[in-house]
């Protein structure tokens, strides 16, 4: 599969946020990744639908909406009506996953589920065949600019030997300290989707930053 660069909101310069993402477009962004927290799941709070409606008519790229909320059922039609494309909700948060991405799927949005750091791969197996992608967290959620946890390498190997061998096509994305230092790395253990937040936003340069670290990323594709 392709390699894709989903930018993330979390790190841009909020004030000139239309403008942030439209470098980050430009520099190759295939998606937009933004992080929605309640302050209870994770302690922190961030987007609203409103604000996700406001940047719709500034892009062209897909939204992908990760919920960090305790209760994510709940937010599913303000979402959706905001624009939202793609929304991925956390295994830890779902007493019952399988509805959660059913509902998903009703209001007219592709499914996938995350999966924190601690959490293992094969309790994924009952819903693989219904997500679009599933996201591998790479850092513990609710703050940007963490460090890597390399042991995640290891999960997201195990989710590429799933796919193969269940005959699946769902992505596997990688959210947390993905950047100049990591990419190669989460490319080879077989990630296709790259949330990057710090390493494209970080210094003003989200255009240049974009292009440079997918330009790494896809020199390291083992199936370039």
């Amino acid at each position: 599969m392709a390699i894709d660069l989903l930018p993330s909101i979390l790190a841009a310069d909020f004030s000139r946020l239309a403008d942030e993402v439209k470098a980050a477009e430009r520099g190759g962004g295939a998606a937009l990744h933004i992080d929605v927290m309640d302050g209870h799941f994770v302690p922190n709070l961030t987007f609203g639908p409103a604000l996700v409606k406001a940047i719709r008519k500034h892009t062209t790229m897909p939204f992908d909406c990760h919920m960090m909320v305790q209760h994510p059922d709940e937010f599913v039609p303000a979402f959706a009506d905001a624009g939202v494309d793609w929304m991925s909700v956390h295994y830890e948060a779902c007493p019952h996953l399988h509805r959660s991405l059913e509902l998903i799927r009703d209001y007219g949005m592709e499914p996938a589920v995350v999966i924190n750091p601690a959490t293992a791969v094969d309790l994924l197996v009952p819903v693989l065949p219904m997500v679009h992608h599933v996201l591998v967290m790479s850092v513990n959620p609710g703050f940007g600019g963490q460090r890597f946890i390399p042991y995640t390498l290891t999960k997201i190997g195990q989710l590429k030997e799933l796919r193969q061998n269940m005959g699946l096509t769902f992505r596997i994305e990688v959210d947390g300290g993905v950047d100049r230092d990591t990419v190669a790395s989460v490319v080879d253990a077989g990630a296709d989707m790259l949330v990057a937040g710090t390493a494209v936003f970080n210094n003003g340069r989200a255009e240049e930053e974009a292009r440079e670290l997918l330009a790494l990323a896809r020199k390291a594709d083992p199936a370039a």
